[in-house]
């Protein structure tokens, strides 16, 4: 088992975390196998001046990653699965899911004050859509100011655009070694979380059993079952970055309770929905949930929001 495996990875300072705890994972239960990383510089990186949700979506942080794998550049790649879309292209697939971190929402406040405990009319930074719309939805006088860069340049935008606080994922501020900086866990029930948020997932090709050998121990089988419920209610919205959409499956002694939720852009409107069930039923109760959320009402939402979008 002499050669080498090469990972695709971002060039943030936690893609590289993640790729690097994966590579240090692979060697110690591989020694003397050679595990290097490629960086690979996203759209996702490269656009910071627009909002996602105008310039294509969640889609922008994978597609030169998976074009890279796919020409046989590179073995493998690491994700964080909140940013991969629910269609993959032809020949990929998500082999592993692995790491599972707090899957929640921190806020990160410049005063320490707490969410309910902000000024009238407090400036929140956050590129999300989907965070957008739970914070209005919990206080309509917030003013949601769009801010966009990694981990510790929307630290620094807190500070120089003297927003009140920021909205990120208590998953990335743990890995960096900075959750000091965090004020608030977010209460799920307020920030319902987006999908696949805290996990990585390992993107390869379907063809490579080899590869598929050497990477088994990665993965996590409760955490794959959270995946399947999640991706196949995101999958049945047709949804990403570009929505207002969240979900959360809790996996427990092989049983299931996902949590989903579809708003407006504004938060004034909101459907909130959950269904559990056995976790080998995990994309049925997937799909069954965003069903019902769709027939609730959330179809004429999410229209309404593409709507808005394509204006």
């Amino acid at each position: 088992m002499t050669e080498a495996i090469w990972i695709g990875t971002r060039g943030s300072k936690l893609a590289l975390w993640q790729a690097n705890w994966i590579k240090g994972s692979i060697e110690k239960q591989h020694p003397g196998l050679p595990v290097y990383l490629k960086v690979i510089h996203t759209s996702g990186d490269k656009i910071l001046d627009v909002p996602l949700a105008q310039v294509g979506g969640k889609g922008l942080f994978v597609k030169e990653i998976e074009e890279e794998l796919l020409e046989g550049e590179i073995d493998l790649a690491v994700h964080s699965m909140k940013d991969v879309p629910s269609d993959l292209p032809e020949g990929l697939h998500l082999g592993f899911y692995t790491n599972q971190e707090d899957p929640g929402d921190a806020l990160v406040s410049r005063e320490k004050k707490k969410l309910f405990d902000l000024p009238r009319g407090a400036k929140i930074g956050t590129s999300s859509l989907r965070r957008q719309a739970l914070l209005l939805n919990a206080r309509p006088d917030f003013q949601v100011i769009p801010i966009r860069g990694n981990v510790e340049t929307r630290l620094r935008k807190l500070e120089e655009e003297k927003l009140d606080a920021i909205i990120m994922a208590a998953a990335g501020l743990k890995r960096l070694g900075v959750e000091d900086r965090i004020t608030e866990y977010l209460n799920p029930e307020v920030s319902l979380p987006a999908v696949g948020q805290g996990v990585l997932g390992i993107e390869l090709r379907k063809e490579d059993g080899r590869l598929h050998e050497i990477l088994f121990f990665l993965e996590e089988p409760e955490t794959r079952i959270r995946m399947r419920a999640e991706r196949s209610f995101l999958k049945r919205l047709e949804g990403g970055c570009q929505v207002p959409i969240a979900a959360f499956a809790a996996v427990k002694e092989g049983e299931v309770l996902l949590k989903g939720m579809v708003a407006s852009l504004n938060g004034e409107t909101m459907i909130r929905e959950s269904l559990s069930g056995s976790g080998d039923q995990a994309e049925r109760i997937g799909v069954e949930l965003a069903e019902r959320i769709l027939s609730l009402g959330g179809k004429e939402i999410l229209e309404e929001v593409y709507k808005k979008r394509y204006e």
